[in-house]
């Protein structure tokens, strides 16, 4: 890496903005010096580390579940919304919107505790794959991406996952595959509640959404999970508009990226009509915002991992 950093990269405009950024931030007595212990970046996780299309993978996983449920109370096949997920009906799982589908998700595992959930998802992340594209999801991640996490750390960077995904599932295989810890992840949460079960201490989940980690609520959890506002943001989204803007609008030098899926070919190409992440003002006002456009098509050499790799 330190001979050729960022080798998943294509030359251009987005890669030598993030390598001049870093020189900048860690060049020990230059104008823009950032200590390493403000050396903060956060990445949005569907769509800007790992796929997010046809559905995020939190719907696949919850969809496993729902099916479970629907075995032992078959009305449920009648009622909305789990009638669209149980048949596969992705107009109306999209008409829903992003909280409703995941408040749906969150729902089917209501009454389990957080030291059922885990293992649970793990044993689901070891075999489930994508519809489309054949793989694990766990090998779904995007190759340059975690090229880009080694690298940043290697400078001195704290790595953070801040996404609308929920928070147990992400840090069910985000430190094995992206090298970032549990304590570095900010997702979406149910409410929990505190029981002693022959006398063990447990947090069972419960059917009510504790926060929906999307948009301005970024920013707010950064600041309550975090405590430091970051120096570097990439997301996918206008999801992720208002923690790109939070994160460009401090002192100091500042980095704000934006994947903006256009390959077809390689992963999906999509951007306004994609109803759960649509990216419009992020995309069309990113030069005024002063956000850094990556075009997968154009700034990737690759995207997913070769076979049988999985991250560091």
């Amino acid at each position: 890496m330190a001979n050729d950093p960022l080798s998943m990269w294509n030359d251009g405009p987005a890669r030598t903005a993030i390598l001049d950024f870093v020189a900048r931030v860690t060049q020990n007595g230059g104008r823009d010096y950032v200590p390493p212990a403000e050396r903060i970046a956060t990445f949005d996780n569907d769509g800007t580390l790992w796929c997010e299309q046809p559905l995020q993978v939190q719907v696949f996983f919850a969809l496993d579940r729902l099916q479970a449920l629907a075995a032992k109370d078959p009305t449920m096949k009648d009622r909305q919304p789990y009638k669209a997920f149980l048949e596969h009906d992705l107009k109306t799982i999209h008409e829903l919107g992003k909280k409703a589908v995941f408040e749906v998700a969150f729902a089917t595992h209501a009454g389990g505790t957080e030291d059922e959930f885990d293992p649970a998802a793990r044993a689901w992340l070891a075999s489930a794959r994508h519809p489309k594209l054949g793989r694990l999801f766990t090998q779904c991640v995007y190759q340059p991406q975690l090229e880009l996490l080694d690298y940043l750390r290697a400078n001195g960077f704290k790595t953070f996952i801040v996404s609308g995904g929920g928070i147990d599932l992400m840090r069910a295989f985000a430190e094995e595959v992206y090298g970032i810890p549990p304590e570095q992840v900010v997702g979406s949460s149910v409410k929990t509640r505190f029981e002693l079960r022959r006398d063990r201490g447990v947090l069972v989940k419960l059917a009510e959404l504790g926060s929906f980690d999307d948009r301005e609520v970024k920013p707010q959890n950064i600041q309550l999970h975090i405590g430091r506002r970051p120096i570097l943001a990439f997301g996918n989204s206008d999801g992720d508009l208002a923690m790109l803007r939070y994160v460009k609008s401090g002192d100091g030098p500042r980095l704000a990226l934006l994947l903006h899926h256009d390959d077809a070919e390689r992963e999906f190409a999509y951007d306004r009509d994609f109803n759960l992440s649509p990216l419009a003002e992020a995309l069309d006002r990113a030069a005024e915002y002063g956000i850094t456009v990556v075009g997968m098509t154009r700034d990737w050499k690759a995207v997913f991992p070769a076979p049988n790799s999985a991250g560091p």
